[in-house]
């Protein structure tokens, strides 16, 4: 127990759990004003996450895209920057993807599928570079610069679809070539056909990637130092330009992958975008609740995504809007942004358990 405690004062596993608790709390205050049960409200959810193989497998799949995203977010934080441009460079993701996926021919499978998600990867990335190099080489502010990216990529991305991939008089492009698709068959039919793919296992290696790179590695540690402190950075001779560059880089690729993941795994085609899919936007949320540490953002991934793909149980089960568990989210993240209440909350706990330990 002691050692429960010593976690909490570094912030790294209590203050997420209690934060979360607090939503949930806030969530059902709000349903019983509502004049709805929260009870059957959250196990309804939690019946349509968990009921059966099908809902199971798709709600892992639905968490995989927020993973990736998180960690576009959460890397850029690190590094000093906020990347809200992970929308954008999600789209330029599937777009590159789509693109290689049914234009290219002639690949083995494999091949095919890993240049794909390349092109995926690298496309996001480079989008998300047109922020650093404006950051790093014209001081414009990267917040401006990656929202207005986010809607060009949308209509550069309908533009493309619309002119190359469209399949005429329907509202989608073609479907990628057998070749490109990622998706486990025999995985999908463990569990009763639902959309599994092998971005689910990249996005955990991307995660754990993250980790190795940022706290283990030479250029990791530079990336840290120019977000922390640009002028002491560069007084110890590093190259802060180019760093703010490679860390918008590597962020992009991130959320380029998840991107790609998406038409190479479960839609296997792309869809003329009607609005933001969402997407970017929720691993802004992501990366907060996960405190924009590589592992937590798993985490976080798997609470967002059983809570987005739960709420629909909520509907049939309690005729409770899903937008509640929106409200649920903010209220987590809240409850993380503010500490202090969470902190105060439990100081007497810690305080009763480090008497006891003195005594």
């Amino acid at each position: 127990m002691n050692k429960f405690f010593k976690i909490f004062s570094f912030n790294s596993l209590v203050v997420p759990l209690v934060a979360i608790l607090f939503g949930l709390i806030v969530g059902a205050i709000i349903m019983l004003i509502g004049g709805y049960n929260p009870l059957l409200a959250y196990s309804s959810l939690f019946s349509t996450v968990f009921g059966n193989l099908y809902d199971f497998g798709e709600a892992i799949r639905e968490i995989t895209p927020l993973i990736m995203t998180g960690l576009a977010v959460a890397f850029a934080f690190r590094t000093g920057l906020f990347n809200i441009g992970a929308e954008g460079q999600y789209i330029i993701g599937m777009t590159a993807a789509s693109v290689v996926g049914i234009k290219v021919t002639g690949l083995p499978i494999v091949v095919h599928a890993v240049v794909a998600i390349i092109a995926g990867g690298v496309a996001g990335g480079l989008w998300a570079g047109i922020t650093g190099y404006l950051k790093a080489k014209r001081g414009v502010n990267e917040v401006i610069i990656s929202i207005m990216l986010n809607w060009t990529a949308l209509y550069f991305s309908n533009y493309i679809v619309r002119n190359f991939l469209l399949i005429k008089g329907q509202q989608r492009s073609e479907d990628i070539q057998d070749t490109a698709s990622i998706s486990i068959g025999w995985l999908s039919t463990m569990f009763s056909d639902a959309r599994m793919h092998w971005g689910t296992l990249i996005a955990v290696l991307a995660a754990v990637f993250f980790y190795i790179f940022m706290w283990k590695s030479k250029q990791g540690y530079e990336l840290r130092a120019v977000g922390h402190n640009g002028d002491a950075a560069k007084y110890a001779g590093m190259n802060v330009k180019k760093n703010i560059i490679k860390a918008m880089f590597i962020s992009g690729v991130f959320a380029g992958l998840g991107g790609a993941f998406q038409v190479l795994g479960v839609f296997h085609n792309q869809a003329l975008f009607t609005g933001s899919p969402g997407v970017g936007f929720d691993g802004i949320a992501v990366a907060l609740i996960g405190m924009n540490h590589p592992f937590g953002i798993l985490l976080s991934a798997i609470l967002f995504g059983t809570l987005t793909y739960g709420s629909a149980g909520m509907s049939f089960g309690a005729d409770v809007p899903p937008e509640i568990i929106r409200i649920v989210i903010g209220s987590i993240i809240f409850f993380i942004a503010a500490q202090g209440i969470v902190r105060w909350v439990l100081k007497p706990f810690y305080l009763k358990r480090k008497k006891e330990k003195v005594l």
